[in-house]
């Protein structure tokens, strides 16, 4: 493997070599993943002014993602049924971090009909050797179990702010980071010019690339012996690219979940900065904060464009507060916007999920608006049509 190399500069044709040596194909599909990858490592190299230990991180997370790929196509080749998985009427849920997607998305996700991406999945999606579907063996479980440990132990504050469980239901971004086309590396480094540079590029190659992963996935899971109707998926960075998630996906519902950014900006600014610290010298809590803010505010802009132009009938409004004090009702109006059928057995699936994960109904941390950056005016401002629309003239209950 690429790991454990002191590395003063990360360069991609090494890791490209590496990935090639540690798994002995050499396509690695659609190459349109190219491109961002050399920004992505201009940015590393530059911007991010990364330490060691950043550098370590990435070298290791990016060769990662070149060895997964290598692995799918060679899986795609040995079973091209896999291509022609459907992926039927998947729903997505999507909104502002800290709104409650998360509480939400494992809810459903406990109903045995719908197929969730997991954690140990959208970090490794092709299967690792040694893994035999039928007698339940799959080595990435105990690689997501040492990974959920390990980020923990770097980021000890993570585990109040955003639940982690190797093998729960988690973000379907991790798949559009085996593309190069997500934010992820956002999250780990403070990489503002090639944020803004991705942003301005056609998603489709992304938003493909997902979709073939899903495939993937839902192959292995029937390989396992799991049946069920459709996908939940669920991740915030879906209000950006409403268009290419409705192109790539056209049979989709969304639900998006309301609640008002001036309580989640520093919460979700502290979440960052919590990840980015420890591997870069020069981490800064306030430009970190606003980058991501105006990033989240352009992407939810995107979002009520497209409402806007003739799509609000594909979505479901949920606001946070009514999830938290009653949320078998708002699933139950969830159930019933998408045409399925919420039976007892899946009521009491969730009922017994939630009474095992009360922890997000704890209050996050408090962190103040100054410590960020922010300011109440600044905020109210950012989000001024957000908080007329969503906010203050619809205040749930």
């Amino acid at each position: 493997g690429v790991t454990g190399m002191a590395v003063d500069e990360l360069s991609g044709d090494a890791l490209l070599e590496a990935a090639r040596r540690e798994t002995g194909p050499d396509d690695f599909g659609d190459p349109r993943f190219r491109e961002p990858m050399r920004r992505l490592f201009e940015a590393l190299n530059g911007e991010a002014r990364l330490n060691d230990a950043g550098r370590a991180y990435f070298a290791e997370r990016i060769g990662n993602v070149l060895v997964t790929r290598l692995r799918a196509e060679d899986w795609f080749r040995r079973h091209p049924e896999i291509l022609e998985e459907e992926i039927a009427a998947p729903l997505a849920i999507v909104g502002l971090p800290r709104t409650g997607t998360t509480m939400m998305h494992r809810t459903i996700a406990s109903d045995h009909r719908m197929y969730a991406p997991l954690w140990y999945e959208v970090r490794n999606p092709a299967p690792l050797p040694g893994t035999d579907f039928s007698a339940g063996i799959d080595p990435r479980i105990a690689v997501a179990e040492a990974e959920v440990r390990a980020l923990l132990e770097t980021s000890p504050d993570l585990a109040s702010i955003h639940p982690m469980d190797a093998r729960g239901p988690d973000e379907d971004i991790m798949l559009l980071e085996q593309s190069f086309f997500s934010t992820v590396p956002e999250s780990f480094a403070h990489l503002p010019q090639f944020g803004l540079w991705l942003e301005q590029q056609d998603q489709r190659p992304g938003y493909r690339y997902l979709k073939r992963l899903l495939q993937f996935l839902q192959w292995q899971k029937k390989q396992r012996g799991l049946q069920a109707e459709r996908w939940v998926l669920k991740a915030p960075h879906h209000i950006h690219f409403p268009a290419v998630l409705f192109e790539t996906f056209p049979d989709v519902k969304v639900l998006q979940t309301h609640r008002d950014p001036l309580q989640l900006m520093p919460s979700y600014g502290s979440m960052m900065y919590a990840l980015i610290h420890p591997l870069s010298d020069a981490a800064d809590k306030v430009a970190i904060a606003r980058h991501w803010c105006d990033k989240w505010a352009t992407g939810m802009t995107a979002t009520l464009r497209f409402r806007d132009a003739g799509h609000d009938d594909r979505y479901l409004d949920m606001w946070y507060e009514d999830t938290v004090s009653s949320p078998l009702d708002e699933i139950q109006r969830l159930y019933d916007f998408v045409g399925v059928d919420l039976t007892a057995e899946a009521r009491a699936e969730m009922a017994r999920w939630r009474d095992m994960n009360r922890r997000e109904a704890r209050p996050t941390h408090q962190y103040t608006l100054e410590e960020y950056g922010f300011t109440e005016e600044g905020l109210k401002n950012t989000f001024r049509e957000y908080r007329e629309r969503y906010i203050l003239s619809r205040r749930p209950g």
